[in-house]
């Protein structure tokens, strides 16, 4: 028998969906005692319960069959072999060549890159050891103590979120995060720092990214003032590859680290962007943070996609957008350490597949990227968890949940557990009428009473969530997690068509925001610019001239 056409998988979905419309989760539990066992596997060191989903035996064959239809596995292949699957920017795709462990060459463009990727990290690990060890230090002869990524998106996100995963195993020079280009962010921190013990690294490929470079000029600025100009050198480093604008900065190729157009920004954190991370935890725990990655990425290459993590994980989300109408995911994690998770994953995910154009540039007919939001543990149970619970829409759910903490203190893990377990457990099942009367005559309402309160007391249930276990927080958990997401996007993005490699939806603001900087300059709007931007911008250019008025 031929295999099915797309179209043909799409409407047998379409009709799986519609007889699913009056399921409930509680009722697939009741039926099949084996469900948990038959949804759930294990990779990399991470565990996957996803019985809590609306999903039957049937769902996967159907999706599955989607996702072969896509070319997932050919696509797949492409990318790991370095064939440039980017195609709107004519590039590889190669942040899993970062933490390859393999002994294979890795051929691009006629070079093999693996020698390249290991060089750099043995550049970034020598000059790590000597700060961290006190023989590479300051201009006055200090101990270096703190280091200030200066980056922004990619450049940032990444580093900062690791950073503070992985904070009780930090034992280098505090890393400190500045992205922003509101002075705010950069003008506060620098009142904690001591210039004599601080490193500043200005992460930017092309060292043109325009908030980065201001930040990096103020605290250039700040640090020549209290230190002079020959200091700079001793307290600045770089990752790009402009070793001509670098220079120019004042930092010697010595201090500059290099990555590869082949390296998104997302994607980036395995790279010399990750310098601030290895300053931090040390050169082995980056290598852990490698293989963490390194074995995930075997799993998704190499397991059947029937049994692969994140291809499981990428299929599920796209029965929701695209067969539920539903474009939003939660994620949850029950570890404070992560509570910069869900602001990494809105870029990877967002950045990566909100987009509207197929590879052949037609125009979508159908949804791609859901919006990725989130917040870490109890505090997100009192501040949005009610939406998810009793909303008129339905949130599907990411819980992370390490079984052990770093932090062990009474029983404060155990009310986590509970918790985290309790609320994937309570968006499953809801609660009836029964269950509600039953509940305010034990605690002796009226019946009357009961009555009027029983509507706003019944939660519905059926809302469906994924819970990922993993030991504890550390390196190598911490990396197969990430890729684990990485390779989640890659799967969404193969069965929207889509490119999950540019980001061309970045660029406009950017050409806006500069002619903005030039008409700030002139002291008026130039001709063209729509009313309602003119008008803020004359707002703006007022209030300095009436500053500038009362400083005279």
């Amino acid at each position: 028998m031929p295999p099915r056409s797309r179209q043909e998988i799409v409407l047998a979905l379409s009709e799986h969906r519609r007889a699913l419309e009056g399921v409930h989760l509680r009722d697939l539990f009741a039926a099949d005692r084996q469900r948990f066992d038959k949804f759930s596997l294990e990779a990399a060191g991470l565990f996957l319960d996803y019985a809590k989903h609306r999903i039957t035996d049937a769902t996967l064959p159907l999706l599955l069959e989607l996702a072969r239809s896509a070319g997932l596995e050919a696509r797949r292949d492409a990318m790991f072999r370095g064939e440039r699957i980017n195609v709107t920017e004519d590039r590889s795709v190669l942040h899993t060549a970062l933490r390859n462990r393999g002994s294979d060459p890795l051929m691009v463009d006629g070079s093999d890159v693996l020698p390249q990727i290991r060089t750099v990290l043995e550049q970034m690990a020598g000059f790590c050891r000597a700060i961290r060890s006190g023989a590479l230090t300051g201009a006055t002869g200090q101990r270096i103590d703190a280091v200030v990524n200066i980056g922004i998106g990619g450049s940032d996100l990444g580093p900062v979120m690791v950073c503070e995963a992985l904070e009780p195993l930090l034992d280098g020079p505090r890393p400190h995060f500045v992205s922003n280009v509101d002075g705010a962010h950069l003008g506060r921190l620098l009142k904690t720092l001591d210039p004599e013990r601080t490193l500043f690294i200005v992460a930017s490929k092309t060292f043109t990214t325009q908030e980065t470079l201001a930040n990096a000029r103020s605290a250039r600025a700040w640090l020549a003032a209290r230190l002079g100009e020959a200091a700079v050198g001793r307290h600045f480093c770089a990752v790009s590859t402009n070793l001509e604008a670098t220079a120019s900065f004042g930092i010697g190729p010595e201090r500059v680290f290099a990555f590869w157009d082949w390296v998104g920004g997302r994607y980036s954190l395995w790279s010399a962007i990750g310098l601030s991370i290895m300053l931090a935890a040390g050169p082995e725990r980056f290598d852990g943070l490698l293989a963490g990655a390194w074995d995930m990425d075997c799993h998704f290459r190499n397991a059947p996609i029937a049994r692969n993590m994140p291809v499981l994980m990428g299929l599920i989300g796209v029965w929701y957008v695209n067969f539920w109408d539903v474009h939003a995911q939660a994620v949850l994690p029950y570890d404070q350490g992560l509570h910069r998770l869900p602001a990494y994953l809105q870029q990877l995910d967002m950045e990566s597949n909100g987009k509207r154009t197929a590879l052949d540039g037609t125009p979508l007919t159908y949804a791609t990227g859901p919006i990725i939001w989130g917040e870490p543990g109890t505090n997100g149970q009192h501040a949005f968890y009610q939406h998810l619970h009793q909303g008129t829409g339905w949130t599907p759910a990411d819980f992370i949940l390490p079984l052990h903490s770093h932090y062990p203190m009474g029983e404060h893990h155990a009310m986590l557990v509970a918790n985290c377990l309790a609320q994937s457990q309570a968006l499953m099942q809801g609660k009836d009428a029964a269950q509600v009367r039953a509940e305010l005559a034990a605690q002796g309402v009226d019946p009357a009473r009961a009555e009027e309160l029983l509507p706003h007391r019944l939660f519905p249930g059926n809302r469906p969530s994924s819970t990922l276990v993993l030991d504890r927080i550390t390196p190598h958990s911490l990396g197969a997690l990430i890729a684990l997401y990485e390779h989640k996007v890659f799967v969404q993005g193969t069965l929207w068509g889509i490119n999950s490699f540019d980001q061309w939806g970045v660029e406009l603001g950017k050409q806006l925001a500069g002619h903005l900087l030039r008409d700030m300059g002139a002291g008026a709007p130039e001709p063209g610019v729509d009313a309602s931007t003119a008008g803020l911008l004359r707002r703006y250019l007022g209030s300095l001239q009436k500053t500038e008025n009362k400083a005279r």
